[in-house]
């Protein structure tokens, strides 16, 4: 690959740059790759919160619990979460999107939905998790 070097000097208001001479078609199709990577991680409704070093338990900020590394549970929102000694991660496992005229109905005691249609002929599918 051919690098076009341009310098100049900072003192007089100019600057060093690196350019490559990449074809506009090969970054285009990268950007695009890049751009299309990224589409899974939009509703990715997941989070995670680092551990303090030595710590040897999480504390879910939803419930206000306690829970010791290597654990797994479902708190009060249905959030799947897993604590490990380094971070604590979770995720929620209802859909954030579902077929036009259709309605999703969340039950939190149970961590369970239904999907409702205004239209007895629509069918309702689900899209995300």
């Amino acid at each position: 690959m051919r690098y076009l070097l341009l310098t100049v000097d900072f003192e007089t208001s100019e600057y060093l740059y690196l350019l490559g001479t990449m074809s506009m078609l090969k970054r285009s199709g990268f950007g695009g790759f890049v751009l299309f990577a990224l589409v899974p991680l939009i509703h990715a409704a997941c989070w995670t919160e680092r551990l303090r070093l030595g710590v040897n338990y999480c504390i879910d900020k939803t419930d206000k619990t306690w829970h010791r590394v290597g654990s797994t549970w479902r708190n009060s929102v249905c959030e799947k979460c897993q604590c490990n000694s380094f971070c604590m991660d979770c995720c929620d496992g209802f859909p954030t999107h579902v077929t036009n005229g259709c309605i999703i109905a969340y039950n939190f005691r149970t961590c369970t939905y239904t999907l409702t249609s205004m239209d007895p002929s629509v069918t309702c599918y689900v899209i995300g998790k």
